[in-house]
């Protein structure tokens, strides 16, 4: 069996998200994708929105995909919240199964200060969907021991830091996120000046 695993703040999730699900079910024959909100991102310099706005523009963002499920447990956690302890649980859940771990190339290109890294690379296949530059890839074939998988994707403009700055300024996001998402962040007053 072959479990993925794509954590993220999703604040908000966006197309280049969902296009990275969908090319890595594909590319990876994945069984099953657990989406994986992040609780108290340790690693986060800015507050995040609530957990529970989140999760819902993420379980809107992914619903439709088959056998991706939107996995509310590092929002219940207390505490910072890191990927090991995920994998770990993942690992217990799914017996015998190869786990993958989903990033982009900028979370790859940081790997080695991740909380546990060492252990992170032992449990799975470290899963990157390049940006165009490389850096994260070749960032990774650096560190010993890791079992890297490159996923194709085509260059895409979103993000979540240029979501909210458009929000902010007043301007329109229509071509980067679902139109739910886009309804939910509309109807729920997101990502506007204070």
């Amino acid at each position: 069996m072959r479990v993925g695993m794509f954590g993220g703040a999703f604040d908000p999730p966006h197309h280049a998200h969902r296009a990275l699900a969908e090319a890595a079910m594909a590319q990876l024959g994945l069984d099953r994708l657990h989406v994986v909100p992040t609780g108290d991102a340790w690693h986060k310099s800015r507050a995040l929105t609530p957990a529970a706005q989140r999760l819902a523009m993420a379980r809107l963002a992914f619903s439709t995909l088959p056998r991706v499920e939107v996995d509310d447990r590092e929002l219940r956690r207390s505490g910072p919240t890191y990927s090991v302890d995920t994998l770990r649980e993942l690992q217990a859940e799914h017996p015998g199964a190869l786990l993958y771990l989903l990033m982009g190339e900028d979370q790859a290109a940081g790997f080695s200060r991740w909380h546990a890294w060492e252990e992170v690379a032992r449990l799975a296949v470290l899963c990157v969907a390049g940006r165009g530059t490389g850096e994260g890839i070749s960032a990774l074939r650096a560190v010993p021991g890791v079992r890297l998988q490159a996923i194709a994707m085509p260059p895409m403009a979103a993000s979540s830091t240029e979501i909210r700055a458009r929000l902010t300024a007043g301007q329109d996001i229509a071509d980067l996120v679902d139109p739910a998402v886009a309804s939910y962040i509309e109807s729920h007053h997101l990502y506007r000046p204070t």
